[in-house]
């Protein structure tokens, strides 16, 4: 299994690393957060953490630590743009529930 990227996904990725001017990918885990109990957590990655798996599609790379990795296992990262709203969806087969406002959920 692991993680899959759209193709949305991945060209945003990349346009914003072009951007950004350094980094190999986006590091992807959760922690302890809000209502449901965790939250989504992205970040640059410019070195990797000898612990990350590292899922590339379309040319992008996600990097996921060893710990963050159960919780996430089988998730799909899409991007989407709907109105005056864009951002990262997370398709996650984990996921039991989450609150009302979409920032935190439970495994």
């Amino acid at each position: 299994m692991g993680i899959t990227l759209t193709q949305r996904a991945a060209e945003h990725i990349q346009r914003h690393l072009e951007k950004r001017g350094k980094g190999l990918g986006l590091r992807l885990g959760v922690k302890p957060s809000g209502c449901s109990g965790m939250s989504y957590h992205l970040e640059y990655v410019d070195a990797p953490d000898a612990e990350d798996q590292v899922f590339e599609q379309f040319g992008a790379r996600v990097y996921v630590t060893s710990d963050s990795l159960p919780y996430l296992q089988g998730t799909e990262l899409d991007y989407a743009r709907e109105g005056l709203n864009e951002g990262f969806r997370f398709n996650n087969p984990n996921e039991k529930a989450a609150c009302g406002c979409g920032e935190s959920f439970t495994v």
